[in-house]
């Protein structure tokens, strides 16, 4: 364990792709409309803990293997640590601290009680077996079981994690303690704790806050061309809602490439097709093109919902979107935003925009902790009633000190734990 990351000397190139130092960026610029004393900023800008692990695993073929596992708690003032945990080759200890922290401000932002935490291994799960990723699974939970609890910390599904795994983290903190904890992570089947909703709570977030910008804007949904980066639960999910208000989807895209119809695709009928073939690819009812020419289709609105760094000060300036809405955490970079407020893009940002997912993740917790489960429109009407008022809170942030949403979202949420904080003071 640290006490907080390592001194960084990246290029400047460098430095605009570095996850941490993007949220750090936008954590100074919202503390310094605060008026923070230094030594608050400190506490606040640091995690409070971080976890490196290695996790030694048999193969398929009898040969061990040992992957790297990190897990970083940014926050524990409003409550337990809560985030993801993903499995990718690209991941690194600067994404999970910064993830952490955006965790940290996410959950404040829309006033559910809970801090940041985030985890990763470094793993390609597309070279992995089934048999493979639950060793893997059980061997990370098993190595970090002494930080878990649905006190300390509840992980939840990321990027190529899904229920099935929340099902094996939970099985295995179980068998630890001896007990059936279903209250120890979020996002699992409905069979054993999870919540009606979840699946789709990021993607109904991104949706609703779609809603609320729109009216602001004094936009209609029949006019609204949107273009899509991604297709799974946020941008998959996210697009089908859309289409359900009337809104012309006029491209999604996956790893492999993206499609685009200028006047409207079938969402419904595309996603049942990705469901069936795994991919995009082959599907006749659009026109192919590649990934990176997708964000700078004609449309009103943009919704990128796949990775991080994906709009930077290189191609910002070819985007069209009047409306950008993130589903992804970090798809814009700091130096992008820039760009993109002195074109009069108006930015959701993620911290907000994606906040369904915690959302729901915490009723999921509340609902394990008492036993008794919600009804799909109950946690839908409840998930409403939070992101509408999150909207607005920002909004009137924003007004309130001149700012744009994405620096607003910030304010708001770091006053609300450095108010936590003031009121709890410091043990010693």
């Amino acid at each position: 364990m640290s006490n907080g990351p390592a001194a960084l000397s990246p290029t400047p190139e460098q430095d605009e792709f570095n996850p941490f130092l993007s949220m750090a960026q936008l954590f100074n610029r919202a503390a310094d409309i605060l008026d923070l004393d230094e030594g608050l900023r400190e506490v606040l800008r640091r995690p409070d803990r971080e976890l490196t692990v290695a996790l030694p695993v048999i193969m398929d073929d009898g040969s061990t293997k040992v992957f790297t596992g990190y897990r970083v708690q940014h926050n524990f003032l409003r409550g337990p640590c809560k985030g993801g945990i993903r499995f990718a080759p690209d991941v690194n200890l600067d994404e999970v601290r910064a993830l952490s922290a955006w965790m940290t401000w996410k959950c404040s932002v829309v006033d559910v009680p809970f801090g940041g935490g985030k985890g990763g291994v470094i793993c390609d799960p597309r070279d992995l077996s089934t048999r493979e990723l639950e060793s893997i699974t059980r061997r990370y939970t098993a190595a970090i079981m002494d930080i878990l609890g649905p006190n300390r910390d509840v992980p939840a599904p990321d990027v190529n994690t899904n229920e099935q795994t929340m099902a094996w983290i939970m099985d295995t903190y179980s068998m630890h303690v001896r007990s059936t904890t279903t209250a120890v992570v979020t996002g699992k089947p409905i069979s054993i704790g999870g919540s009606r909703g979840r699946r789709e709570a990021t993607g109904r977030g991104v949706m609703l806050c779609c809603r609320e910008a729109m009216k602001k804007l004094g936009r209609r949904p029949e006019n609204t061309r949107v273009v899509v980066q991604g297709s799974g639960n946020v941008g998959g999910i996210g697009a089908l809602l859309l289409y359900r208000e009337g809104y012309k989807i006029t491209s999604l895209s996956d790893m492999y490439g993206a499609i685009h119809n200028e006047q409207g695709l079938d969402v419904p009928e595309v996603l049942e097709y990705l469901r069936v073939n795994r991919r995009l690819e082959g599907y006749d009812g659009a026109d192919h093109i590649k990934n990176a020419e997708q964000l700078f289709l004609d449309c009103e609105v943009l919704i990128p919902a796949a990775t991080e760094n994906q709009i930077t000060s290189k191609n910002a300036l070819r985007i069209k979107a009047r409306l950008i809405v993130e589903g992804a955490n970090g798809p814009t970079t700091a130096a992008a935003q820039d760009i993109l407020d002195t074109m009069g893009v108006v930015v959701v940002p993620d911290i907000l925009a994606n906040a369904g997912g915690v959302t729901v993740s915490y009723f999921e917790w509340v609902q394990d902790r008492m036993g008794y489960f919600w009804t799909e429109d109950v946690v839908n009407t409840r998930l409403e009633q939070i992101m509408v008022k999150a909207f607005d809170d920002v909004n009137e942030t924003a007004k309130k000190y001149g700012e744009t949403m994405r620096t607003a979202s910030y304010i708001l949420a770091i006053e609300r734990v450095a108010t936590v904080y003031r009121m709890r003071g410091i043990f010693s």
